[in-house]
């Protein structure tokens, strides 16, 4: 079965390439996806922005891109990176999947406003995906305009670099331009568009479509692909595709621990929305957590609580469980047999996910090494938190203070500090058991609590002076605060503090 194609739209499904502005190479691409998976995409061109601006240039990436910054960084680079002008050896295409959307199936989603220009190789020899994100209506776009509004795209820009810098895996920001034309939301507001850099934007749903459609020689197409691509070292093993799911569980059980580490809240985890690389995508509606809460929910959305804070591991395995589905006819011609084997290795992704939670709540706590009891201890204080209604990067924060005997600072947090005080006693004695010098151990502490996450009243702050009154000002410096989350930044210090208490329940859209 063929992509359902929008009428009267003019697709090209082969590898023809349009450059509308061809000029000097400033990208060396290399487009294997283009090249390999014929079928699986629409050739397509962004469409003209009006007048674009360069607001957001991300030099850091781009050096390690390999890229010409100084070329890219300029009114050329804005033509660019708005879809005006297709640079050399780029083919611009929209990508086909399809999705779980809050638990119900969508067989086509496909990138409605998102471009993949191409792949290029970085220094260390890296495949990364470039794809503009906002760049006009694609064949995928279903009546919607394919256009970004200004803050969803400095959010993402933001949020992603801020995930980076804290060491979680994660697609990244390398530009962001403002079109010059409205985009009709709730209200008026500026369009833009976000250049976004992947390992790849292979998705569960990517899996999905196809297999929905009962095309399973494509199915083992993408499949291959993905191993070659991104896990090489099982290619040729027994049982590759088996192999495939375990090492994505792992990935995705890796990535999820990682979220959880620093109170991040997706918001919206679809099944396209889990990238198969093992990278955090698609910053919608996400946020991170202030208060200690499980049942946090920041996504308005989001009215059940489906991808509220808690619940992010187990959805994580739902969604590896949907892609174990699509792979069955390669792992055994017996569909019992397949399904079996399958479900064995998703059911394993519960001991992945505690194996790489515990590991960084040891790191979180100050513990050098292992115990079995481990895990009760970390539990404890999260239970501790949760009935004091305790700020979460705070409290971690305050814990490595209070190695050195520092204690005020983590005991003001709490109303009662009585919950602390128990909690502690079984802490210190977990320490005492452990080697290392204090200094040590707080300074491994110091790598695993962040002092600075974006806080929720600080990003609308910078996004609201961005978007209402052109001064990116206060969202330079919150980029700036946020490239070093680990250290304690005194002159930044308001910026690490929780919410005030009259900012009320938070929302995203």
């Amino acid at each position: 079965m063929e992509i359902e194609e929008p009428t009267n739209s003019p697709v090209e499904t082969g590898n023809e390439h349009v450059s509308n502005r061809p000029g000097t190479a400033v990208f060396a691409f290399d487009n294997t996806y283009a090249r390999d998976l014929d079928g699986f995409y629409f050739n397509w061109n962004a469409t003209q922005a009006r007048s674009p601006r360069l607001v957001k240039f991300n030099h850091e990436l781009a050096e390690k891109l390999g890229l010409d910054a100084n070329t890219l960084a300029s009114d050329r680079g804005a033509r660019i990176f708005a879809g005006n002008e297709t640079p050399e050896g780029a083919i611009p295409l929209a990508q086909a999947y399809a999705g779980h959307q809050f638990g119900g199936f969508v067989p086509q989603l496909g990138d409605g406003r998102a471009l993949l220009l191409g792949e290029i190789v970085d220094r260390q020899g890296q495949r990364h995906d470039i794809q503009l994100k906002g760049s006009g209506p694609t064949p995928f776009s279903r009546a919607g305009d394919g256009r970004a509004a200004l803050g969803p795209v400095l959010r993402e820009y933001l949020i992603s670099e801020t995930m980076h810098w804290l060491g979680i895996p994660t697609t990244r920001a390398l530009a962001a331009v403002v079109t010059g034309e409205p985009v009709f939301r709730e209200s008026v507001l500026p369009g833009a568009v976000l250049t976004r850099v992947a390992a790849s934007h292979i998705r569960v749903g990517t899996f999905q479509f196809f297999a929905a459609r009962g095309e399973q020689e494509k199915v083992r197409r993408l499949a291959d692909y993905v191993i070659d691509r991104h896990y090489p070292a099982i290619k040729g093993r027994e049982d590759p595709y088996l192999q495939l799911i375990d090492h994505v569980c792992d990935r995705q059980a890796a990535l999820v621990a990682r979220w959880m580490h620093v109170g991040f809240v997706h918001g919206v985890m679809n099944t396209d929305n889990m990238a198969i690389s093992g990278e955090t995508i698609d910053y919608g509606p996400c946020a991170f957590m202030d208060h200690y809460d499980p049942a946090t929910v920041f996504s308005s959305i989001d009215s059940h609580g489906r991808y509220a804070y808690g619940n992010q591991p187990r959805i994580a395995q739902w969604n590896l469980a949907r892609f174990a589905e699509t792979l069955l006819p390669l792992i055994d011609a017996d569909r019992t047999h397949a399904i079996a084997r399958a479900t064995e290795v998703v059911n394993s992704f519960s001991e992945k996910y505690q194996q790489h939670w515990l590991t960084g709540m040891r790191a979180k706590l100050g513990l050098l090494s292992e115990e079995e009891a481990d895990l009760n201890l970390a539990a404890g204080f999260l239970t501790a938190m949760h009935g004091n209604k305790i700020d979460y990067t705070l409290a971690f924060r305050s814990l490595a203070r209070a190695v050195l005997g520092r204690e005020e600072e983590i005991r003001a947090l709490f109303a009662d500090p009585s919950a602390y005080d128990v909690w502690s006693e079984h802490w210190r004695a977990r320490l005492s058991r452990d080697t290392g010098a204090p200094r040590l151990r707080v300074e491994k502490m110091r790598l695993a609590n962040p002092a600075f996450i974006p806080r929720n009243h600080r990003v609308e702050e910078a996004l609201s002076a961005a978007v209402e009154q052109g001064d990116y000002g206060p969202f330079d410096t919150l980029v700036k605060i946020l490239s070093r989350p680990f250290e304690d930044q005194p002159e930044f210090a308001a910026f690490a503090e929780a919410p005030p208490e009259r900012q009320g329940r938070y929302r995203t859209y």
